[in-house]
């Protein structure tokens, strides 16, 4: 494990949402989603960016993705790591362990905003076709 609590590189840890849901994956420092596709990635600092380098959240110790409701954003845009392959899923992804409710201040982001956290082929910036 590193020093703040996250696994070292090739492990895959499911990512739940509140009510439980598996909804993501960690295969630090890269975010999949649960088809395998790459949608952001986590710091050293537990800090969460999607595949643009927006400023997302952070990763708890549940594990989920959670941000502040309001003034989420930092403003904050982070170098974009090398874009990694799409992994195989996690075919059985273990019960989720029991969820607190959060904060009013706080939103877990894979339910209340998974659009934050999309894949390189879609988001804000995508070229539209001509």
């Amino acid at each position: 494990m590193l020093e703040n609590g996250i696994k070292q590189h090739g492990t895959k840890i499911p990512i739940y949402t509140t009510p439980g849901d598996f909804s993501a994956i960690m295969m630090y420092p890269y975010l999949y989603n649960i088809q395998g596709e790459w949608i952001g990635w986590v710091q050293k600092d537990k800090s969460v960016y999607n595949v643009e380098g927006a400023y997302v959240g952070w990763i708890t110790d549940g594990p989920r993705i959670v941000r502040q409701r309001v003034n989420g954003s930092n403003g904050h845009h982070a170098t974009i790591p090398p874009i990694p392959e799409k992994i195989q899923s996690i075919a059985n992804a273990p019960l989720p362990p029991m969820m607190s409710e959060l904060p009013y201040n706080l939103i877990d982001v894979l339910e209340d905003a998974p659009e934050l956290l999309h894949t390189i082929d879609t988001g804000m910036k995508k070229k539209d076709m001509d």
